[in-house]
């Protein structure tokens, strides 16, 4: 072959995706900001089409369905305290599982966590309230609620320390078998024979029930306050057991590398099992909160897909506290204010959750431009 360099064209993909150098902070939020504008507009669109609402009109009924019927009423409308009760039940929810996703383990089955402590809050409103008074009876159930929610989620942990298994696959496959226990105690103790639901439980002596007066000139007689009152509490707890406490240290260096923690003379499956119980106790106690402080029964659909819902809450929010509480009040009330949209133009109900899964797609997009760079192919030449 001659010495002479030959040139080639190099064939490279159309488009490829690389990792980008961190943006500057401005940079950043100016994408998701964008992302979010196009959402809305895309938002408005699809309302029209539907609907032949004017953007005007959408928003108006957004606010409605979110906050209440009028602005003046805004602090004593039920309507807010509904919604402030969905955005802090789906915020603790949250909370529950950033030590698994800081740690890497993927626990997808916040949804059963959450069934099987309503579960256990209802068998002890129904078996021991004869026995045990308030306030000790809620006192058990919310203790036993994140007992078995920890259980529930330290199954998957135990297999995953010592077998290695995938958290992911066991966490989901335990949300089914949550969904058939509870599935199963409905048909067992029905209301009435062949409905399949319990019905409220303890409705004539509501023991077991979260107390409906505190605060009640506030949020009015629903029982919603003590709901946001531990969800902040929660949230109090996991920032400093995050960033203070040895235990956020081993979650954090087990997250980084499994080798780095053991030459740190940590235990990486005492960590792994005792991470997956904390999340699962959490969310155990998010079903106390919400059998015990708004429902006061159980269904296949308690939980209200708030395990999966999370999941995003907690992948968007960077699992930081703050940002997590705004991801949760941005879903919720354009859930609500969508709900209220398909209410009002006698569509179906689905229509909330298409319209919530078109700002989700802008947002979740502009996490991909934050983070990568489109290249286009371009031909270039090289020395044979």
């Amino acid at each position: 072959m001659s010495n002479n360099a030959e040139t080639k064209k190099v064939k490279e993909p159309l488009i490829r995706i690389a990792a980008r150098d961190p943006l500057p902070f401005w940079k950043s939020w100016g994408i998701r900001i964008i992302a979010f504008l196009l959402a809305f507009v895309v938002y408005v669109l699809v309302v029209y089409a539907f609907t032949e609402l004017t953007p005007v009109e959408t928003f108006k009924y957004i606010f409605k369905g979110a906050f209440g019927t009028t602005p003046k009423r805004l602090f004593g409308e039920i309507t807010l305290w509904k919604t402030i009760r969905d955005i802090m039940l789906l915020f603790g929810v949250a909370l529950a599982l950033t030590p698994a996703f800081k740690m890497r383990y993927w626990n997808i089955g916040g949804e059963g966590q959450i069934l099987i402590g309503g579960l256990m809050s209802i068998i002890i409103m129904r078996c021991v309230s004869p026995y045990i008074q308030d306030p000790w009876l809620i006192v058990v159930m919310a203790v036993c609620s994140a007992l078995a929610g920890a259980i529930w989620s330290a199954i998957p942990g135990i297999f995953k320390a010592t077998h290695n298994t995938n958290e992911t696959l066991f966490t989901l496959m335990m949300n089914y078998i949550a969904i058939q226990l509870v599935a199963f105690i409905n048909i067992v103790w029905e209301k009435k024979k062949g409905s399949g639901t319990l019905g409220m439980i303890n409705a004539d002596t509501q023991q077991g029930w979260l107390p409906q007066e505190f605060m009640s000139k506030i949020v009015g007689d629903d029982g919603y306050a003590f709901i946001v009152l531990f969800v902040v509490l929660i949230a109090v707890f996991m920032f400093f057991y995050m960033k203070r406490s040895k235990h956020g240290y081993e979650i954090s260096v087990v997250g980084d590398s499994h080798n780095t923690a053991r030459y740190a003379g940590i235990s990486v499956k005492q960590v792994i099992i005792r991470t997956a119980a904390i999340s699962g106790a959490i969310c155990g106690f998010i079903g106390f909160l919400i059998v015990s402080g708004s429902s006061h029964t159980v269904s296949v659909d308690t939980a209200n897909s708030r395990g999966f819902t999370a999941i995003i809450v907690a992948w968007l929010g960077k699992l930081n506290v703050f940002y997590m509480l705004l991801v949760s009040a941005m879903l919720v009330i354009l859930n609500n204010g969508a709900s209220e949209l398909a209410s009002k133009a006698g569509l179906n109900i689905s229509l909330s959750d298409v319209l919530t899964g078109v700002v989700l797609f802008f947002i979740l997009a502009s996490e991909l431009f934050v983070n990568y760079k489109l290249i286009f192919r371009h031909s270039k030449r090289e020395e044979a």
